[in-house]
C-alpha cells in the first residue's frame, strides 16, 4: 500500500483547488467504525486521506469521536504523517481570534472517558509522549502558515478539555495563570494515539474566540466560532496546500516517535503472555 499524507478536521479544509478524489473507503477497525468513510485524494501526485473528525455533517461531539478507530483506519490506510486542523480559544492577549497557533505541548484536562490507548486486554505498554507534536512537522505548517500570509504563533501549550461546554471563567482564568496559550477539545487522544501508531502528527490551531476570560471581548459562542471558522478555513487550505509540498511521504522514522526500537522497549507484557487478540489487534498499529 501506498504511502498517504493524513488531514483530519472539518471537511472545509480540504476542498482546495487541485484535489482529486479517488474514492470513499468505509471500513470497520477492531476499535469500531471511524468518524466517517476515509476519502483518498490525490493532490499534484501527493497521496492523501481526509477524514472529518465530527463525522459528515459534524454529528458527532468531541466526547463521542471514535480516536482509535481514526487513527487505526489512518494508518491502515497508509497515513505515517498526519496534520490535524483544529478550531481552538485564545487564553492569552498576544493570541488574536483568526490567528493561527502550532502548538508544542498539550495539558490534558479530558475525564478519561475517551479510549487514550491501543494497549490493554492482553499487551501492556507505556509509550514515551514528552513532546507529544513531531517537531519537524510543525515546523513545516508554521512556516507554510507564514507562506499562506496568515498571523501565525509557535509554540505554546495546548488545554484539551473535555467539552462539549466551554469553559466557566474560573477554569478560564486558571489555565491563564498556568500560562497556557489555547484551549480546545480534540487533541486528546488523537495526539497519543498517534504517537502509538508510529505517525508523526502536527496540529494546524484556528484561533475563533478569547474564550470566556477577556473583559471587553464577548463570550465564546458557537456563532461566533462559526464566523470566524469561515474566515479562517481559506487560509488554512491554502497553508495545508504549502505544506503539502514540504513533506516527507517517503518518512519512515522519526525522533518524534523513535521507531521501531521505541515501539518495542515500549511493551512491558513478556511475549509468551501476550494474548493473540490482542497482537492481532495491535498488527496494524505497531507495524513500523
Amino acid at each position: 500500500m501506498k504511502n498517504r499524507i493524513g488531514i483530519i478536521g472539518g471537511s472545509g479544509v480540504y476542498s482546495f483547488e487541485g484535489v482529486r478524489i479517488e474514492q470513499q473507503l468505509s471500513i470497520e477497525t477492531p476499535f469500531g467504525k471511524p468518524s466517517a468513510p476515509l476519502i483518498l485524494a490525490d493532490y499534484n501526485d501527493i497521496p492523501l486521506v481526509f477524514l472529518p473528525r465530527h463525522g459528515e455533517g459534524h454529528s458527532l461531539s468531541p466526547s463521542e469521536i471514535p480516536y482509535a478507530a481514526n487513527i487505526y483506519a489512518l494508518k491502515n490506510a497508509g497515513v505515517r504523517q498526519l496534520i490535524s486542523v483544529s478550531a481552538v480559544g485564545s487564553l492569552q492577549e498576544m493570541y488574536h481570534p483568526r490567528d493561527f497557533l502550532i502548538p508544542d505541548q498539550i495539558y490534558d484536562r479530558t475525564k478519561g472517558t475517551r479510549r487514550s490507548t491501543y494497549f490493554g486486554g492482553g499487551i501492556v505498554g507505556h509509550i514515551g509522549f514528552g513532546d507529544p507534536f513531531c517537531d519537524e512537522l510543525s515546523q513545516i505548517l508554521f512556516r507554510a502558515a507564514e507562506e499562506a500570509d496568515a498571523t501565525v504563533h509557535r509554540g505554546g501549550t495546548l488545554v484539551c478539555m473535555e467539552g462539549p461546554a466551554f469553559s466557566t471563567r474560573a477554569e478560564s482564568e486558571v489555565y491563564r495563570s498556568q500560562d497556557h496559550a489555547i484551549i480546545g477539545m480534540t487533541v486528546i487522544p488523537e495526539a497519543k494515539l498517534a504517537r502509538e501508531a508510529g505517525m508523526c502528527y502536527a496540529t494546524l490551531c484556528m484561533i475563533t474566540d478569547y474564550d470566556v476570560w477577556h473583559e471587553t471581548e464577548e463570550d465564546v459562542s458557537v456563532e461566533a466560532v462559526m464566523a470566524n471558522m469561515r474566515l479562517n478555513t481559506v487560509r488554512a487550505r491554502r497553508t495545508i496546500e504549502n505544506a503539502l509540498q514540504a513533506v516527507d511521504i517517503h518518512k519512515t522514522d522519526c525522533t518524534c516517535y523513535g521507531g521501531k526500537t521505541a515501539i518495542e522497549g515500549a511493551i512491558i507484557t513478556a511475549p509468551e503472555h501476550r494474548s493473540f487478540l490482542a497482537k492481532e489487534h495491535l498488527k496494524v498499529i505497531l507495524e513500523r
